[in-house]
């Protein structure tokens, strides 16, 4: 059974980081493209950025030169490094693996 998990959200002031983390079963991570998505309140669902199978990225221009994408192969683990956050990144961010994505880790940004 294919399951995504989330954790690494919560509060943090604006300039502060945060790095979240999507634990993967069922299948390896290494053999496909992950994103990452955020949902903010009273909005849709939003692309932050991608991993493919062969470590390029790409980032929405709202995160670009701020957060980072990356996976351990070992641990089977999609990563999102977010730093110089803004209260506009305030959301529930989630993880995706083709169609399927986890229950989300919600971040807060605010002083």
């Amino acid at each position: 059974e294919v399951q995504l998990v989330e954790s690494g959200g919560g509060l943090v002031q604006p300039g502060g980081s945060l790095r979240l983390s999507c634990g993967a079963s069922g299948f390896t991570i290494s053999r496909y493209s992950m994103s990452w998505l955020r949902q903010r309140p009273g909005k849709g669902l939003e692309w932050v950025s991608t991993i493919d199978n062969g470590g390029s990225t790409t980032y929405a221009g709202s995160v670009k030169g701020r957060f980072t994408i990356s996976r351990d192969n070992a641990k089977n683990t999609l990563y999102l490094q977010m730093n110089s956050l803004k209260p506009g990144d305030t959301a529930v961010y989630y993880c995706r693996w083709i169609n399927k994505r986890g229950q989300g880790t919600q971040v807060t940004v605010s002083s």
